[in-house]
């Protein structure tokens, strides 16, 4: 039995399930089951769709975002790309029985992966006009013949050119669709995994256009309506890959992580320089992003990086270069620096309520350089910002350019298959559960180190 996995980057719940115009949504929930789909920690692109073609959580990949520390050094994080993940993802599973796959656009797809079949790299390449971004290699002239250029992303998508952002992400879509068409027809393949970044596009370049709740929302904006387009033009393109599947395909429609607006950024550096934990030799006069600041680092005990998510590290002694804190130390420290970031409050004083993790406490597994602490500032409604120089710590915009919104931890999933016994609604499903399930019904035994389980096991 076939698995066509089409991935909706970043899709909302609250739009998938609640948007009755989306018809072909509407038919596969009437077809099979759907839900609420709760993601890793932390639910970020990289590693989410990883997590999810593997079954592993993100301390087993080793891969805890987009950067990435990659030794005990001060000298910053590395950039993830496809030889990140070691981890066997279920391509390669079913490439030992002699299936095909195709694999177009899931991330980090860069290099693309050498598979028993056609990968096809993700928004990670970094440009595919001059860079070899298939597998195999000639699959690129069939693309070019095919759409033209091929666009892996929409270089520049944090920009306040709203007319310009809504045109491109649209016409990168429209090629990348008509290739997944194409791959589809003309292409031998057992399994099928599509990811559309550009719905991830449209919610950070609109959703302050769209959510009435979040503290930029105009009504009657020009762009309101943006959002509820992109959705609309997806639906459609389901509908039409429906078309092309026989009646036997497992098909899946799923998400890597939510979105929800951005009440606003928690300079985290510039607090830990308050609390006299990050120790600068000169104040910056004007906003500096942490790699560019002079750190005193035989003073400091802490730091960390920005982004949708904290990842706060320690400087440990004889783990770190110059660490200060003593190892016999360290526990007592991680559990009062968990309890002080925890205690933050909002610009008004009003408690953030944000989530600090410990990766040994969230994780099967810890590998390569984890970060001490993982903080979800405010239930990721509000990011963290790692520049200083802001003269205060709550920000209301992002500093790394414009940016609707974050990610939330629940994503969404449909699944219709002609042999589940599941339909209607499905609570408490995991993005870890997603392969597992897609195995067992498709007829293949479950790998042992796949970390979650079958949702339709215990329906048989």
């Amino acid at each position: 039995m076939k698995i066509c996995v089409l991935g909706l980057d970043c899709a909302a719940p609250e739009i998938a399930f609640g948007d009755d115009r989306l018809r072909n949504f509407r038919r596969l929930m009437q077809r099979g089951t759907w839900g609420l789909l709760e993601s890793v920690i932390p639910p970020i692109t990289v590693p989410a769709w990883m997590c999810l073609s593997t079954s592993q959580d993100p301390g087993s990949l080793g891969v805890y975002g987009f950067r990435n520390r990659i030794n005990y050094t001060y000298s910053g994080l590395g950039i993830v790309d496809s030889s990140s993940i070691q981890a066997p993802a279920v391509w390669d599973y079913l490439g030992q029985k002699g299936k095909c796959s195709i694999v177009v656009g899931v991330p980090p797809g860069f290099p693309p992966r050498n598979i028993n079949g056609i990968s096809i790299g993700c928004f990670l390449t970094p440009d595919a006009a001059t860079n070899e971004f298939t597998h195999p290699a000639e699959i690129k002239k069939e693309i070019t013949a095919l759409v033209g250029e091929y666009p892996v992303d929409v270089p520049g998508f944090r920009t306040d050119n709203k007319d310009w952002l809504k045109q491109q992400i649209f016409e990168m879509s429209r090629k990348q669709w008509k290739v997944v068409r194409y791959l589809l027809t003309e292409k031998v393949w057992d399994y099928f995994h599509f990811v559309d970044i550009g719905l991830d596009r449209v919610h950070h370049g609109f959703w302050d256009c769209y959510d009435k709740r979040h503290i930029h929302y105009q009504r009657g904006n020009h762009y309101e309506n943006v959002i509820p387009e992109y959705y609309l033009w997806l639906d459609e393109q389901i509908g039409r890959v429906l078309e092309i599947l026989d009646k036997d395909t497992v098909i899946l429609v799923v998400s890597d992580h939510g979105a929800q607006r951005l009440d606003g950024g928690f300079a985290v550096n510039e607090w830990l320089i308050k609390e006299g934990l990050l120790v600068l030799n000169e104040f910056p006069k004007e906003p500096t992003p942490f790699a560019k600041l002079k750190v005193n680092w035989a003073k400091t005990k802490v730091w960390s990086e920005g982004g949708y998510y904290a990842r706060v590290f320690f400087n440990v002694e004889d783990r770190e270069p110059r660490g200060i804190i003593p190892a016999s130390q360290y526990e007592s420290f991680r559990d009062e620096m968990k309890q002080r970031l925890g205690a933050l409050t909002d610009d008004k004083g009003r408690p953030l309520n944000s989530l600090v993790f410990k990766p040994q406490e969230i994780y099967r597994n810890v590998r390569n350089v984890a970060p001490d602490l993982i903080v979800h500032f405010g239930r990721l409604y509000w990011r963290s910002i790692g520049s200083v120089g802001h003269g205060r710590f709550h920000l209301k915009e992002n500093d790394t350019g414009p940016d609707a919104c974050n990610h939330a931890q629940f994503g969404m999933f449909i699944l219709a298959a002609p042999n589940s016994p599941l339909h209607g609604e499905h609570t408490g499903a995991h993005l870890l559960d997603v392969m597992p399930t897609l195995l067992d019904l498709a007829g293949y035994e479950i790998p042992g180190t796949m970390q979650g389980r079958s949702l339709v096991a215990a329906a048989k």
